[in-house]
């Protein structure tokens, strides 16, 4: 194994700040990750705890047999290598999995390659426009704090934009103390202020908490009627 990711993932990072393109670094670790010359620790066969602990609570009062996702659609942001899109999947939610990174979606896709997941490349910044208020859950797990300030405050509301009438957004990220986010990164560590800022003008904050010291979970829900 060659290069350590994190000190990888910040030469490449510093070099997309100083071009203009603050996001530019994700294909290329991704691509670095998957040709073997770096490790991928984030390279995951099971969805993240907090999000498998959340929905099967979710579940525990449903009938024996009964999934949660059935009749309901997903959205994953920044879906990496697949593996919480593949769970919400058997879950039952039809699922739609996007990332920047052509690596990461391919990638994803050829481990699975009979998923049902619709793994999409699209860009936070400029998201599909049929994809606005158009999901029952969305799930956002580590992408934001991986953005620089900008552009972290216009990803913000896009991804609130895309939960529907009724729907709940889930987020983890990592946590600062502060009241202020961290600005040595990536990844950047995320304030309480940050994180009930994703509820932005349209969802309410149901839960902000620390199921581990170092991380945020937060739920927010839009209201039933719009």
């Amino acid at each position: 194994m060659g290069r350590d990711w994190d000190e990888r993932a910040g030469v490449l990072a510093a070099e997309a700040y100083a071009s203009g393109d603050p996001n530019a670094w994700f294909d290329r670790l991704y691509g670095e990750g998957v040709a073997g010359s770096i490790s991928m620790p984030w390279d995951r066969g099971a969805p993240h705890p907090l999000l498998s602990d959340w929905a099967a609570a979710r579940a525990a009062g449903l009938a024996d047999g009964a999934r949660p996702g059935e009749g309901r659609r997903a959205l994953v942001v920044g879906c990496g290598l697949g593996a919480d899109a593949e769970y919400l999947s058997s879950l039952g939610f039809a699922t739609t999995a996007f990332d920047l990174s052509p690596n990461a979606v391919a990638t994803a896709r050829s481990r699975h390659p009979e998923s049902e997941v619709d793994y999409r490349v699209a860009d936070l910044l400029a998201p599909p426009a049929e994809w606005a208020g158009a999901f029952d859950l969305v799930v956002e797990i580590f992408t934001i704090q991986a953005m620089p300030d900008p552009p972290r405050s216009q990803a913000i509301p896009n991804i609130a934009g895309f939960v529907a009438p009724g729907g709940t957004l889930f987020a983890v990220a990592f946590r600062t103390d502060s009241d202020v986010d961290e600005t040595t990164g990536p990844p950047f560590a995320l304030s309480a202020a940050t994180m009930r800022s994703l509820a932005g003008d349209r969802l309410e904050v149901k839960g902000l908490e620390s199921p581990r010291p170092e991380l945020w979970r937060a739920v927010l829900r839009a209201p039933a009627g719009g």
